[in-house]
């Protein structure tokens, strides 16, 4: 989604960024009892600074002979542009945290990153996480953090009260939504001056698109299949729309922002909020009830038996080529994919959904939210963000999805907005068909 990284609270000050050091003499082996020390560049959002404090700390307890000195840099496009610099200079810190997906293959990897492919480092790794954090069939990097669904949260007293399940259809989605309503309810809550979160009823919906079309993603990039042609992913378009007739959304929703929308959420004003499993966790401290009284589903689709969720992929942690100190980094990667790494990070930092590491286990305190998601993770039934499958994405959906759930463009006229958005970006990143 194109703002999700920003608005998932990465701040805006820059940190001084050190010049890259090391001690030591081999190339990151702990010979000669020299100490190596390691440069970590992250986000400067709270919880990336949080568990990567979190990850250095219990590494550093377990290998008291490399040092590992973390830096920060901003979210968002000025973070990419930190990152392609430094790459593109052989500036960059020894291991770096970064998105996977689309966002990674600007990157060319290939030239800038050490190539983890069969590497015991990956033991541990969740196969189906790789080819988001791959590129031309190699592997570059390990999960940082956990994955985050993107769907519907929605407030389990609420369906207690009014004895709802959850729905495995969209037919089914909306007839919980006419009870609720009949109720006093607010059905959906919608916050569009918060703009990028009227995108998650279309990005959101992308595992029922895999799961009717499952060479969109492809043929998508080629320019072969389009959003207004393809039934099935016209289909978040029209729950846009349909949503919108139905009244089912608050007064006000084009003034509501992200926070009320939350709010509303949580004390159980609205039922259902299209959202991302990740904007839970920082509640808890000042709404604790947010922890149980919110769960998760995935958009439903229209097979009962196909059901499932679209989960968005944690971001990669890579190394540079040009570290000096390749061993001793691939020690710490091995390290944060591994179960101990996860049960460092949980003491300090809530787990928004499952983690993508094999043995890997959420707290006994995790939120509802990070464990309904678990369960699509266990049995199978996720597919990540059309994003980390296809680089074509354009700046203007957020705008669309708006004019749609506001009923001020028809669902079909906003799905050929969106094919007509996306081309630029495709032609610009000298994709093939376009």
């Amino acid at each position: 989604m194109k703002t999700s990284h920003r608005t998932l609270g990465a701040a805006l000050a820059v940190l001084a960024m050190a010049a890259l050091t090391s001690c030591g003499s081999d190339s990151g082996g702990e010979s000669g009892g020299g100490t190596v020390t390691l440069k970590f560049l992250v986000d400067n959002s709270q919880a990336t600074v949080d568990t990567a404090k979190a990850l250095a700390d219990a590494f550093m307890k377990a290998n008291p002979t490399i040092k590992i000195e973390t830096e920060t840099r901003p979210g968002g496009s000025e973070g990419d542009n930190i990152v392609k610099t430094r790459l593109s200079t052989g500036d960059m810190s020894d291991v770096f945290w970064y998105n996977s997906g689309s966002l990674l293959q600007a990157l060319n990897p290939a030239q800038t990153m050490v190539d983890l492919t069969g590497d015991p480092v990956l033991a541990n790794v969740q196969k189906d996480f790789l080819p988001v954090v791959s590129q031309a069939g190699k592997v570059f990097g390990v999960p940082a953090g956990t994955a985050m669904g993107g769907g519907i949260l929605y407030n389990r007293k609420v369906y207690e009260q009014l004895k709802l399940e959850v729905p495995k259809t969209w037919a089914a989605f909306m007839a919980n939504n006419d009870t609720i309503k009949a109720a006093g309810i607010t059905p959906v809550i919608g916050t569009f001056k918060d703009t990028w979160t009227s995108q998650l009823f279309v990005l959101g919906d992308y595992y029922n698109v895999q799961a009717a079309v499952p060479g969109f993603a492809q043929d998508y990039t080629a320019n072969k299949a389009k959003f207004a042609t393809t039934p099935a992913a016209m289909a978040g378009f029209q729950h846009l729309a349909e949503v919108h007739a139905k009244g089912f959304m608050q007064e006000g929703f084009g003034s509501a922002t992200n926070d009320q929308g939350m709010k509303m959420l949580v004390e159980g004003k609205g039922a259902h909020y299209p959202m991302l499993s990740a904007q839970l966790p920082p509640l808890v401290a000042s709404m604790p009830q947010a922890a149980t009284d919110v769960g998760f589903f995935g958009i439903p689709g229209t097979d009962p038996a196909r059901n499932g969720a679209t989960i968005w992929e944690p971001p990669g942690i890579y190394i540079a080529k040009t570290s000096e100190n390749v061993d001793a980094a691939k020690k710490f990667l091995g390290f944060i994919a591994s179960p101990p790494a996860a049960d460092a990070v949980n003491k300090v930092v809530q787990p928004a959904g499952p983690y993508r590491i094999q043995g890997a286990k959420l707290p006994d305190n995790a939120i509802q939210v990070a464990k309904d998601l678990q369960v699509y993770v266990d049995e199978s039934r996720t597919a990540p963000a059309l994003e980390f499958v296809s680089p074509v994405k354009g700046p203007s959906l957020e705008q669309i999805t708006v004019a749609v759930g506001s009923g001020l463009t028809p669902a079909a006229e906003g799905a050929a907005q969106y094919d007509k958005d996306v081309e630029k970006q495709a032609k610009q990143l000298g994709l093939a068909g376009w």
